[in-house]
């Protein structure tokens, strides 16, 4: 009699590939509504800090939608309410990055800036993304390193809401660049080993971390425009 012996290793590296190919094809469709919300903000002159006649109120009002949509796309993560969601959100993200596209777009060499940043940002994806499958770093310990950091940027991103020093500024920009570079790493290795098992929730903390670094960059070259 042949013992038949079923490879339970290959089945479970068979089912990371998966989630990490539906992360990596969401993560896709997630930019279609962030630069569809771009073109329209662009388009309409719609600008969330300007509609609430108060700037406070205004990025009440974002962090509100950004922690509001993140929570309830978490809470749906395994169906496709939670892919819905997800396109929802992105829009609102392409909505309220687009004043500052705008404004990098009106200065001299502006189209160039916009194209650095997103080469740029691109190219930190493909290397974050690669180092995630050869890395031996121990994705615990680094866990913990981007939760401590997520903290000490979210009080800086507080403190200068108030301080509002152009130095805090580009100091927390570049900061949000290394964390959101190392969070691609954790997620995509995360995802690897299999301790991410919802693509959504993958394609999430991706996308925002994209975001943050487009963003920050965007940022920070303006800034050494001498535009700022």
């Amino acid at each position: 009699m042949q013992n038949d012996v079923y490879d339970y290793t290959s089945q479970g590296s068979v089912a990371k590939n998966t989630v990490l190919q539906k992360t990596y094809r969401l993560l896709g469709l997630s930019f279609i509504p962030a630069v569809a919300g771009a073109f329209f903000s662009a388009k309409t002159g719609f600008n969330i800090f300007a509609m609430f006649g108060s700037y406070y109120v205004a990025l009440a009002a974002f962090f509100g939608f950004f922690y509001g949509m993140t929570f309830l796309i978490e809470k749906n993560r395994y169906s496709n309410v939670g892919v819905a969601l997800l396109m929802i959100f992105t829009f609102g993200m392409g909505l309220a990055i687009s004043p500052m596209l705008q404004y990098a777009l009106s200065i001299n060499n502006g189209a160039q800036i916009v194209g650095t940043a997103a080469a740029m940002t691109a190219g930190v994806f493909f290397t974050m993304s690669a180092m995630a499958r050869r890395t031996t770093m121990n994705m615990n310990k680094l866990g913990s390193f981007l939760g401590a950091g997520a903290i000490v940027l979210m009080i800086a991103v507080v403190a200068n809401i108030f301080l509002n020093i152009p130095a805090l500024s580009l100091t927390i920009a570049a900061g949000f660049v290394v964390f959101s570079s190392l969070m691609i790493m954790w997620q995509v290795r995360t995802v690897i080993d299999g301790g991410e098992d919802s693509h959504i929730s993958a394609a999430l903390t991706i996308f925002i971390s994209i975001y943050n670094i487009f963003s920050s960059l965007l940022r920070i070259l303006i800034s050494l425009s001498g535009d700022d």
